[in-house]
């Protein structure tokens, strides 16, 4: 009985969301409890891997962080090839609408949070932090609402969701690379050039391929390019118009593994925010306003504003069955950044444990913005859909 529970528990759409909030709830509790040495003896365990002259040495949150999540970052690799070739994203009529919706949910955050840090170099380093949608948690939110949504609303989120990842893709290799390497560089360069090769002449061997992206990936740990960005590059090359079969069932397969404990975890070793030392001031502070209201307010007006002007020049139309009002809602749960602003966050100010900098910990504002934008969001929709 518990066994088919946890299943069915497990098969749920909101299933990650929960688990993701359960597992942040946990992080707090531990972190302001006399338990808190331990939690951060847990995410700074030493962790080293060594091949000959080759070796890895990072404490276990950064495993997590850099190691893990390209796991995470290799299914959307996958989701965006998927949605390019035989999806949302193939159709330019279908994808512009939430292509300028999820400029506007990136454009609009950053501006919000640089009027508030601008005369703050090193706070300005944290301006992508409200940009993120986390594909995951809005999803679940929405499925709360059962059939009162409609399915083209949750495919709408969906294309806006994958487009926003892939420009935060695009962000961290532009903006959050440092101390560059051109030898790990040429051998990532040596990779793709290999990946490449293969999809052209058309192998279709998975397995072949992980292999060539594990390289990839330890070569580009060295290199000073976030490592993750591996798992995209990968992802992108995984054969599907000769291999439809075979390229679905390694997607799926790695759906509950990133939901069900890759993402948690990373929710888990990220928000053990310590509240001991924190002050009103604390949560009026630059980073923190400009990451709350970057989310909360910024990505609601930056969707929705550039999914009217995508409208209004003709680009694209209100998909069917979608009001301006339930669209709005949608707009509202677009400002749930969480595991991505997370990620973002500690690439911004890196950290490996504790405050990620001397004035206040932007996890605050990613948690405020994030919780505001849910809450707000259903509570919207719930009022503007009917069940059917």
């Amino acid at each position: 009985m518990l066994k088919e529970s946890l299943l069915g528990f497990f098969k749920k759409e909101s299933a990650t969301g929960i688990l993701l909030m359960l597992m942040t709830l946990a992080a707090m509790a531990i972190a302001n409890s006399p338990f808190k040495a331990y939690y951060d003896s847990f995410t700074e365990i030493p962790v080293v891997v060594s091949i000959g002259t080759l070796t890895i040495a990072k404490p276990l949150l950064l495993w997590i962080n850099d190691g893990l999540m390209a796991i995470f970052f290799f299914m959307v690799g996958l989701e965006i090839k998927r949605e390019v070739v035989e999806g949302e994203l193939k159709d330019p009529k279908k994808v512009a609408v939430p292509a300028f919706a999820a400029v506007g949910g990136m454009l609009v955050p950053a501006l919000i949070y640089a009027a508030f840090n601008w005369n703050d170099s090193f706070a300005m380093q944290g301006w992508a932090i409200p940009t993120a949608t986390d594909i995951a948690f809005a999803l679940g939110i929405l499925s709360l609402l059962g059939n009162r949504v409609p399915a083209v609303l949750k495919l709408f989120l969906l294309t806006l969701a994958i487009i926003d990842d892939l420009g935060a893709i695009v962000v961290i290799a532009l903006f959050y690379t440092s101390g560059l390497s051109y030898l790990s560089l040429s051998i990532v360069a040596t990779t793709v050039f290999i990946l490449f090769m293969m999809n052209r002449n058309g192998v279709v061997n998975n397995t072949a391929y992980v292999l060539v992206g594990i390289v990839m990936w330890v070569a580009m740990l060295k290199s000073g390019v976030h490592a993750t960005l591996a798992g995209v590059i990968l992802g992108l090359f995984i054969p599907i118009k000769n291999n439809k079969a075979s390229f679905h069932a390694l997607e799926h397969s790695l759906h509950a593994p990133v939901n069900h404990v890759i993402l948690p975890l990373f929710a888990f070793v990220n928000t053990g925010i310590n509240f001991a030392n924190v002050s009103a001031k604390d949560f009026v502070d630059s980073v923190t306003m400009g990451i709350t209201l970057g989310l909360f307010v910024g990505k609601q007006l930056g969707i929705f504003a550039f999914s009217w002007l995508a409208i209004k020049l003709g680009l694209g139309r209100l998909p069917q069955e979608v009001t301006w009002a339930q669209l709005y809602g949608l707009s509202i749960l677009g400002g749930v950044g969480f595991t991505m602003s997370l990620f973002i966050g500690s690439l911004a100010f890196e950290c490996t444990g504790g405050a990620c900098f001397n004035l206040v910990d932007e996890r605050m504002g990613i948690l405020i913005g994030s919780l505001l934008s849910g809450v707000a969001g259903y509570l919207w929709l719930l009022k503007t859909t009917r069940e059917k």
